[in-house]
């Protein structure tokens, strides 16, 4: 398969490392989290922020915007979580099952709940309705670091520092199994959209492809010089991208996990620093990147017309 490239903008104006990205209260829209403790709002059509800006006393680590229920979620280097109602634009709860770092954030609508993995080494459950802590369990001593949903198995997979990723039953919340995902910390986890793979990356900057069910390793790819911090499907689910520590994003074929292109500064204008996060929009089917140069950067991924 070949693709094409292009470097449609740079989104500029926060003051430190970008470390979080979520889809925005529209399909042209995004939000991001920063170092400099302020969440923006892009607009993917004009390239600017949308005047929405959200400030915390801490750095910011995570961000969770639930359109479903009007909120936006921030996670702070404090361990805190934020929940902001976006129709009342104002603060109506502060979560503290943390007390370092809150890695990631996620939800599910069909569970009811809120999931957050700290680096304290907990993984907790609160509930979406009440915010009330439903679980809370100390994982390991590392970093938890990632969390993703696979509903066609009913499952969880988290990964932290320890290297392992651990499967919980999503309506039960016991664990299924545990296993070494890679040499150092595993760092994020990804489950394919037909929910039969689960993709890994860790700091060993490996990707490895795991079978869903006994979690058999099909593959391991040296795809990186660094650390993988993030993964994301494209929307029609034909390729996905991994962002890594070594300041490049990578396009992979998702059926045959093929390298496609290596999006780096010196080909195509891509960050300076670790590029610490990625969405992949459903508007103008937009990959958006985001790293530690303090940028935004936006890219159109275009497949070959067929005659």
């Amino acid at each position: 398969m070949r693709i094409e490239v292009n470097k449609i903008a740079t989104l500029t104006g926060h003051s430190d490392s970008i470390y979080a990205l979520d889809k925005g209260t529209v399909e042209h829209l995004i939000f991001s989290g920063s170092g400099d403790k302020i969440i923006a709002q892009w607009n993917l059509k004009t390239f600017q922020d949308e005047k929405f800006v959200a400030s915390y006393p801490t750095v910011l680590y995570s961000i969770c915007h639930i359109p479903e229920k009007q909120l936006l979620l921030a996670g702070t280097s404090d361990g805190n979580v934020h929940i902001l109602d976006l129709e009342k634009k104002e603060e109506i709860k502060i979560l503290k099952n943390h007390t370092s770092q809150i890695f990631n954030i996620r939800y599910s609508i069909e569970t009811n709940c809120i999931y957050t993995a700290g680096g304290d080494g907990n993984f907790a459950i609160c509930s979406l309705d009440t915010f009330a802590l439903i679980k809370i369990e100390k994982l390991c001593n590392e970093k938890v670091r990632d969390i993703d949903f696979n509903y066609e198995t009913s499952e969880i997979a988290v990964a932290s520092g320890d290297c392992n990723i651990r499967i919980f039953d999503l309506k039960t919340l016991l664990e299924k199994k545990s296993f070494v995902g890679h040499r150092l910390s595993s760092n994020v986890v990804r489950f394919s959209p037909d929910g039969k793979l689960l993709l890994t990356g860790g700091r060993d900057g490996y990707l490895n492809i795991w079978q869903v069910g006994h979690y058999k390793k099909l593959k391991s790819i040296p795809a990186h010089d660094w650390a993988i911090y993030d993964i994301a499907y494209s929307p029609e689910s034909n390729l996905f991208a991994t962002a890594s520590r070594d300041k490049t994003l990578k396009i992979w074929d998702s059926k045959t996990f093929q390298l496609l292109k290596v999006i780096n500064k010196e080909k195509y204008d891509g960050h300076l620093f670790s590029v610490n996060k990625l969405i992949w929009s459903i508007y103008n089917n937009y990959l958006i990147s985001a790293g530690d140069d303090r940028t935004i950067i936006i890219w159109e991924i275009k497949l070959p017309m067929v005659s």
